[in-house]
C-alpha cells in the first residue's frame, strides 16, 4: 500500500508544492502558494491538504553548500512546524541544496528562457525535493 506525500519548497514570496506517490516514486507539481514574508494563506494550504490527504509532508531545507543552516533554513523549519501544529500532519525534512538551480535548468532545457516563470520553478523544485526524498527512502 503506497503513501501519498506532499512536498513544499519554502520561500518568503512563494512556496512551491508537489504531490507524489511512494509506489511510483514520482511527483507532480501543484500550483505554488503566494507568501507574504514566508507566511502563506493558510486556508489555501488547508484546502490542498484536505484535497490530497497526504500521509506525510516533506519540507525542503535550504542549507548552505557546506551543510550549515542559514536564516531561510530556520524559517523553513518554522513553516514545517506550523504545518504540523495546525493540521496534525507528520512533517519530515529534506536537504534541498541545488534543487532550484536544477529546476531552472530542467525548465530551460524544455522551454527556453520564457518558460522560467517563478511559480513553475518553485513547483518543479518541490517535485525534485520529493523525488530525492523517495530515492533516499526506497523502503516505502
Amino acid at each position: 500500500m503506497g503513501m501519498t506525500i506532499i512536498a513544499f519548497d519554502f520561500g518568503t514570496k512563494s512556496i512551491g508544492c508537489a504531490v507524489g506517490q511512494s509506489v511510483t516514486g514520482t511527483a507532480q507539481s501543484l500550483p505554488a502558494f503566494k507568501a507574504q514574508d514566508g507566511i502563506p494563506n493558510w486556508a489555501d494550504v488547508e484546502k490542498c491538504l484536505k484535497e490530497w490527504q497526504p500521509d506525510m509532508v516533506v519540507v525542503g531545507l535550504p542549507l548552505n553548500m557546506d551543510g550549515t543552516e542559514q536564516e531561510l533554513t530556520r524559517r523553513a523549519r518554522k513553516f514545517g512546524n506550523r504545518l504540523n501544529g495546525r493540521f496534525g500532519v507528520k512533517v519530515v525534512w529534506q536537504d534541498e541544496r541545488l534543487t532550484t538551480t536544477q529546476a531552472r535548468t530542467e525548465i530551460f532545457e524544455r522551454g527556453g528562457y520564457r518558460a522560467l516563470k517563478k511559480g513553475k520553478v518553485d513547483g518543479i523544485s518541490a517535485c525534485l525535493i520529493l523525488e530525492s526524498w523517495f530515492e533516499e527512502h526506497p523502503e516505502l
